[in-house]
């Protein structure tokens, strides 16, 4: 249940950095996706791994909220 967990919250970090990625640089959602996987098989890193510091480095550089 726990891996079930893990996948499920992986897809929604991917679909998030797919997101990101078709707004900032145009792209469908399919050439977003080739993009992370890209990535992902060039640093040898899971895709999940590369989306999560997509959205995270995204958060850091959007508008900036009050704290």
């Amino acid at each position: 249940l726990e891996e079930v967990r893990g996948e499920l919250e992986s897809r929604k970090v991917i679909d998030r950095a797919k997101g990101i990625l078709m707004k900032s640089r145009g792209l469908s959602e399919e050439a977003a996706y080739t993009l992370l996987r890209k990535t992902a098989m060039n640093q040898n890193r899971k895709i999940g791994d590369i989306a999560q510091s997509l959205v995270t480095a995204a958060g850091l550089l959007g508008p900036a909220e009050d704290e």
